[in-house]
């Protein structure tokens, strides 16, 4: 029998070790625009059996395909089209793989799944191992669509597997992960660029309602140009629809002069490669001033994800109207694409791009100002949500926000719950970039601020990597007190994953500091 005890609100365990049926929903909204890919999902179609009750026939399927291809929005169709199969729910997880920061580890992603599934925090196993077996559980006699995108390696992947047909995951790949084929069963289906009809029809569903005179022979040239990538389709077109009154082959001369820049640049890249650095850069160029200097400095933000309060503090000028009106800019120029009210998000190629171009055409002195500004309204707002969720425990003194900066505030404890979740990522982010850049003073204070938080949900993975970099980060300072506050945070994060004799030493060290700084209470 599993107990625990009910944070949540109505979600228990019964005798069973399971808890009552949760049905998540947690699939992205469908593409706007999809065309195309007609024979791909067919072939996914034939990986569902006839009939409404018969098992799955083949439980993995791996999208693989270059950068751009557009293996998420077929993905993400399919799914929205199938997911009446699947009455039990559907799972997503973005794994980022291939992202600039660090990827999801499927301890994370499996955190994500069993809290969806119904399962509260302070049930959640730490053991990789025993939160695999537990989820399988879960799943076992559910139909549920597992959509796990963007995954490196098949060691990321396979903990997220269910253990009994019925289940079907999806996962989409740069690589075409064989150790799946060959281990699990995978079936592979390989997404090449569009041929020329499709890309042209792509171009075509954007473009149409606002330049329906374009010739059909030069969005032929425009589809090579972009080397019959989706996503470079996409931008090329948004940037097209925007300029209705612009002739299509003055367009396409400013594409080619892009093209031109980049062959000088570039040295044995592949085509596609090349065709999606010129659309960016052709993109970006025509972007007013203010937008694209929030872009660039979007590429420093520790996460692929973020909202509009942390936009605001990057950019440093003040007024969410502004930043909001300069993201949709950002977000129909295809550059950014919003995922939620407030949140936005980069792909991977786009966030390495925007990166890129901070490092060009900002300041050092520039680029570590607005890094700075982000990481401490990250530890403010934290602080912030803090006051709710765990209000009786001290808070650490932190110095003024300072720069005009607001952080973010609570109204109770569901909302700033909801905050520190959707945050979380980003706050462990936020952690190691401090240290990468040198800020040790929000290094160390970033996890003692979320101590409190950490020791009340367990997030055992992502508690102790905060942890260790804070007490890298006090050690490097010589500050013994901010070294007890760590040292004890991580006694408590092996005490309660029971790594007994790793949290005794912890905390052994944490009553030498706080004998040696005088500290009686601690």
């Amino acid at each position: 029998m599993v107990q625990a005890r009910d944070v949540s609100g109505g979600i228990h365990f019964h005798s069973g070790g399971r808890p009552e049926s949760l049905k998540p929903r947690q699939l992205p909204g469908d593409v706007r625009g999809f065309v195309n890919r007609g024979q791909e999902l067919g072939r996914l179609d034939a990986i569902l059996t006839d009939g409404g009750d018969e098992s799955v026939s083949v439980p993995v399927c791996v999208l693989a395909g270059t950068a751009g291809v557009g293996k998420t929005s077929l993905a993400l169709r399919w799914a929205h089209r199938v997911q009446d199969r699947f009455p039990d729910g559907q799972l997503y997880v973005n794994l980022r793989g291939y992202d600039p920061g660090a990827p999801v580890t499927p301890q994370k992603a499996l955190h994500r799944f069993l809290s969806a599934l119904g399962v509260p925090a302070a049930a959640i196993p730490a053991d990789l191992e025993a939160g695999a077996a537990l989820y399988r559980s879960l799943l076992a006699g559910r139909r549920v669509l597992v959509i796990l995108d963007n995954a490196a390696t098949a060691s990321q992947v396979r903990p997220l597997l269910p253990g009994a047909v019925g289940c079907l995951v999806i996962v989409t790949s740069r690589s075409r992960l064989s150790g799946l084929a060959v281990r699990d069963g995978a079936h592979t289906l390989t997404l090449g660029t569009l041929d020329e009809a499709e890309a042209v029809a792509l171009l075509s569903v954007v473009t149409a309602p606002y330049r329906p005179q374009d010739d059909p022979g030069r969005l032929i040239e425009l589809a090579r140009l972009c080397a019959r990538l989706p996503l470079a389709l996409r931008i090329a077109a948004e940037r097209a629809a925007s300029r209705p009154r612009m002739g299509l082959d003055d367009l396409i001369r400013d594409l080619r002069d892009e093209s031109a820049l980049w062959d000088a640049l570039s040295v044995g890249d592949d085509e596609e490669a090349e065709a999606v650095r010129t659309v960016f850069a052709w993109s970006y160029r025509a972007l007013p001033a203010e937008a694209a200097r929030l872009f660039r400095l979007l590429g420093l933000h520790p996460g692929a994800e973020f909202g509009t309060a942390a936009a605001a503090a990057l950019d440093g000028g003040g007024g969410t109207v502004r930043i909001r009106h300069l993201l949709d800019v950002l977000v129909g120029a295809h550059l950014l694409e919003q995922t939620g009210p407030e949140r936005y998000e980069f792909h991977d190629l786009l966030r390495a791009y925007a990166a890129d171009q901070a490092r060009h055409q900002e300041s050092p002195e520039g680029r570590a100002a607005a890094l700075r500004r982000v990481l401490v309204w990250y530890l403010h707002s934290a602080d912030a949500a803090q006051s709710w969720i765990n209000p009786q425990e001290a808070h650490i003194p932190l110095d003024p926000l300072g720069d005009g900066l607001t952080p973010a505030s609570f109204a109770d404890y569901d909302e700033a719950m909801r905050w520190y979740e959707t945050e979380r990522g980003n706050l462990l982010a936020a952690t190691r970039v401090a240290e990468e850049a040198g800020l040790d003073v929000i290094a160390w204070q970033l996890p003692a601020v979320l101590r409190s938080v950490h020791m009340l949900l367990n997030p055992f993975e992502e508690w102790l990597a905060m942890g260790r970099i804070g007490l890298r980060a006090a050690r490097r300072l010589g500050d013994r007190t901010a070294e007890a506050e760590l040292l004890e945070s991580l006694g408590m994060a092996c005490t309660q994953s029971h790594r007994l004799a790793e949290g005794a030493e912890y905390h052994q060290g944490a009553l030498a500091a706080r004998r040696e700084t005088g500290d009686r209470l601690g």
